[in-house]
């Protein structure tokens, strides 16, 4: 295994025109979309370093999470690391460059996992999404949320949609005129409009984040 930012390399996908074909048939969406360049998904290879991220980034500004994530790969020299040295990094180092205690523990967790238990994209990739959310989420402080963004930004998956990310929430709103009163009817709502661009629910969601400038932002390897 290589020791070097190779293992991060983005493996991108070419434009889907069948997802723009298929999203047009909700016409609010489709009109949104319409003004929008197409999206492409991408395959990452450094599943561990991704999730890490991931936790590191969580309630925080993009700015903050990237100040930290650069100071994460500064441990290492400025790649991407194995999973073994992210559990062999002493906690009082992790936490000095800005984590608080759970979290420095949650990047350990999955650290950990990723060596005893395995976390090749080829093995995910034999999964469908709901194994992987359940494998991944054995780990703790991996929630579903943080799987459903991993599928998308990390697997390619085409038909994820995240109902419980605030910015798809507030973009179906404004979009569709919903009403977030009665929680469970809110959700069911928001369910059954995304059945409709299944199956390509990944690409939905990436335009309505687009649209509200609320993308969670995908974590960018680091240069070689």
């Amino acid at each position: 295994m290589k020791k070097t930012g190779e293992s991060a390399t983005l493996l991108v996908k070419p434009v889907s025109m069948e997802y723009l074909i298929h999203l047009a048939k909700d016409k609010k969406l489709g009109k949104l979309i319409g003004q929008q360049e197409p999206f492409r998904l991408s395959k990452r290879k450094d599943i561990h370093h991704y999730l890490c991220a991931s936790i590191m980034s969580q309630q925080l500004s993009t700015k903050v999470a990237d100040t930290i994530h650069k100071r994460f790969l500064n441990i290492y020299d400025g790649r991407v690391p194995l999973a073994e040295e992210i559990l062999s990094t002493p906690f009082a180092t992790l936490r000095a460059i800005g984590l608080s205690n759970a979290k420095v523990n949650y990047v350990h967790n999955v650290a950990r996992f990723a060596i005893e238990q395995g976390m090749d994209p080829r093995r995910l990739n034999k999964m469908d999404n709901e194994e992987v959310i359940g494998y991944l989420t054995q780990i703790k402080g991996v929630g579903r949320w943080t799987a459903e963004m991993l599928l998308m930004f990390g697997l390619g998956r085409e038909d994820v949609f995240a109902p419980d990310d605030l910015g798809i929430q507030n973009a179906m709103i404004r979009l569709y005129k919903l009403d977030r009163t009665d929680k469970k009817s809110f959700r069911e709502d928001l369910l059954r409009i995304s059945q409709k661009w299944s199956p390509y629910r990944t690409y939905a969601c990436l335009h309505l984040w687009h649209w509200k400038d609320n993308s969670p932002a995908p974590v960018t390897p680091p240069k070689k």
